[in-house]
């Protein structure tokens, strides 16, 4: 797993690995989140999972997992937690009209026992957190058993999967910048000015500007600064090729 050199190497390895422990399909998510400390908007994120294409579709394409509960729980808590909760949250009333629509919604699909786990920030305003979905047949009784026997392993596996993702390129956007956008946007970064990355790159100053105005389309942002948070947290700058 450490030595992995991409996200998709990485999540394979997590794939097999989770499924020996019974969970078969697998959600994760990193993503920036609001100043309202709501979760940002999903093409700023990176999602991962073996779910299938329908499920998929629905639950991320048509953006259910806003109103998903354990995602609230993922939101606003640090740890683990076995989705048995849920049945305490519909007993005492605390789900919302729109997260019993979700949870019907994943149990149509199959998607009944298993466990969240919610890691611990990183940095400002961003948050990481995966699903840990039971195969067919499981409780979360047998998800309390697995945890009983194999809680740390998982839990230790699930987090150096987490710091190895968020150290790699993001894969959706291995190609978003070319090599001159990211250096402009690096040397931004590094507090230059146009005119002295003008010269550090050999270029004119029109050029330079053009460099990070396709870099901003290219990232679809609207300020420069926006392009530079935006990169980073996609590891699209200040990376070994």
């Amino acid at each position: 797993m450490l030595e992995a050199r991409t996200v998709d190497e990485v999540w394979a390895l997590h794939i097999d690995k989770m499924a020996e422990y019974g969970f078969d399909r697998l959600l994760y998510a990193y993503t920036r989140i609001s100043a309202g400390g709501k979760l940002g908007d999903a093409a700023n994120a990176l999602m991962l999972s073996n779910h299938p294409k329908e499920y998929l579709d629905r639950f991320i394409g048509d953006e259910l997992y806003r109103d998903a509960p354990m995602v609230r729980w993922t939101n606003e808590n640090h740890g683990v937690c076995n989705w048995r909760c849920l049945d305490d949250m519909q007993k005492t009333g605390t789900l919302t009209e729109a997260e019993r629509r979700v949870l019907a919604f994943n149990r149509a699909h199959g998607v009944v026992a298993g466990c969240s786990i919610s890691f611990r920030d990183l940095a400002v305003r961003v948050r990481g957190g995966i699903g840990l979905v039971a195969r067919p047949g499981m409780t979360n009784a047998d998800v309390d058993t697995i945890w009983t026997e194999h809680g740390d392993e998982i839990l230790t596996l699930n987090r150096v999967v987490h710091l190895k993702i968020i150290s790699l390129p993001h894969p959706q956007a291995l190609t978003a910048l070319t090599a001159r956008q990211r250096e402009a946007l690096e040397w931004v970064a590094e507090g230059k000015t146009t005119q002295d990355i003008a010269i550090l790159m050999g270029v004119s100053m029109a050029t330079v500007e053009k460099h990070l105005r396709l870099a901003r389309e290219a990232l679809a942002v609207e300020s420069t600064a926006q392009a530079i948070a935006k990169a980073s947290m996609m590891n699209q700058i200040f990376v070994l090729d």
